[in-house]
């Protein structure tokens, strides 16, 4: 059915605006009319608006910033704990933000609801703005009737996870900075310096070295393929970025990176803090264990370990406990499986859980922490290592034209 954007004034003056499905335009202003809106401006919005490459460049889909998720959650919670009816909180929460984005699907959120839609329902018509976690934790907590605690935990997993990506871009920043610096000297000096010293030393008649004989050849490759390879760049590029956005991709990518000396452990205990966080959630609201698997499948972030739920979820589903199937499972380790097995023995997992999410949270601290010390000297070695092939590239010919000249 298609969608029409509209503006319209209600019932207290206030102009107001949305997105509704109709068969026509006037089907739309008669839908408008039955909920006491007077419609101002009615337009069909073209179909693919808000997928693909259309909706990267919509301002509907684009993101919302952690930051503002982070309040707007603060917010919601602490209203919700003071009591405040559901309609009035999307009121106020509407006409206090700053966000035009947030303020739009506010709006929306509050017709919804205001329609006898469910406050799940409402938060996963936005995955621009609401995660497929966020959304899963909200009906965690609106079934078990613990909203407010479970939005807690979210902040935190919210927090905590804002906290690292932004430590992980502070690490890289440096290093990107130098690499793009060494990048553009090392065409410099390939495509302007070693040229002009490889005419000297080859009018002298010394016999050029291996390593000023590497760089002429890949100055030669520069000089008479450098389209091919922009084009190959780009197309490869272009070919990457399309694989990584498959269900294979993202699985080929993520069991990459957690191979990865430094990076691997960091991604691996991140993930188990995830699983523990949310786990331990859906524990205490009372939800059954394969549906929380199916969910974490979807949430955990990782497409590797998502694969591990499934086999986890088919094992529970023929009358497994949980921590022998986690046992057998890659990538869980000793500690998840051993806190999951004592909490499923003192009737305490969520607990346990809990314990886990913390330990592996102050792993991951440690973890950046040795990440950012291990960036310098690896930094170190790549920059000795290109200043001195381009130094034995210069001066072993010089070396020998010195002593042709004496």
């Amino acid at each position: 059915m298609p969608k029409f954007s509209y503006k319209a004034i209600n019932e207290n003056g206030t102009s107001v605006s949305g997105v509704l499905e109709a068969k026509s335009a006037e089907a739309a202003s008669s839908n408008l009319y039955e909920r006491g809106f007077i419609p101002s401006k009615i337009k069909k919005e073209r179909e693919g608006a808000s997928s693909g490459v259309g909706g990267f460049f919509s301002g509907k889909m684009t993101k919302i910033k952690a930051r503002e998720l982070i309040l707007f959650t603060k917010q919601f919670r602490t209203m919700i704990r003071a009591g405040v009816p559901m309609l009035n909180l999307l009121q106020i929460l509407e006409s206090q933000t700053e966000n035009t984005k947030m303020k739009h699907i506010l709006g929306v959120m509050l017709r919804d609801i205001s329609e006898g839609i469910s406050l799940y329902d409402a938060f996963r018509k936005h995955p621009q703005a609401f995660s497929q976690l966020y959304c899963s934790m909200v009906q965690a907590g609106e079934a078990s009737g613990a909203l407010p605690e479970v939005l807690d935990r979210l902040i935190y997993i919210i927090e905590h996870e804002h906290k690292i990506k932004s430590d992980i871009k502070s690490a890289f920043q440096y290093p990107i900075f130098v690499i793009i610096f060494l990048v553009i000297a090392f065409f410099v000096l390939l495509t302007f310096v070693i040229p002009k010293f490889a005419r000297i030393f080859t009018k002298a008649g010394i016999e050029l070295p291996l390593p000023t004989q590497v760089c002429l050849f890949l100055y030669q490759m520069l000089a008479n393929y450098w389209h091919f390879m922009l084009l190959g760049g780009v197309g490869g590029a272009l070919a990457l970025n399309y694989y990584l956005r498959t269900e294979q991709g993202r699985y080929v990518r993520d069991l990459c990176i957690m191979k990865l000396p430094v990076i691997g452990p960091l991604f691996v205990k991140a993930a188990m803090s995830r699983f523990a966080s949310i786990f331990a959630i859906f524990q205490s609201s009372g939800m059954a264990v394969l549906d929380s698997m199916r969910i974490l499948s979807k949430t955990i972030g990782n497409a590797a370990i998502s694969r591990e739920f499934d086999y986890i979820r088919d094992r529970i589903q023929q009358g497994s406990s949980i921590s022998a199937p986690l046992k057998s499972a890659k990538y869980f380790t000793p500690m998840v499986v051993n806190m999951v097995a004592i909490g499923e023995e003192s009737e305490k997992l969520d607990e346990m859980l809990l314990e886990v999410a913390e330990h592996y949270d102050s792993e991951v601290e440690y973890a950046m922490h040795s990440l950012s010390e291990a960036i310098g000297p690896m930094l170190t070695v790549g920059l000795a290592g290109v200043v001195g092939f381009f130094a034995l590239a210069i001066f072993l010919p010089m070396w020998d034209l010195t002593k042709l000249v004496k």
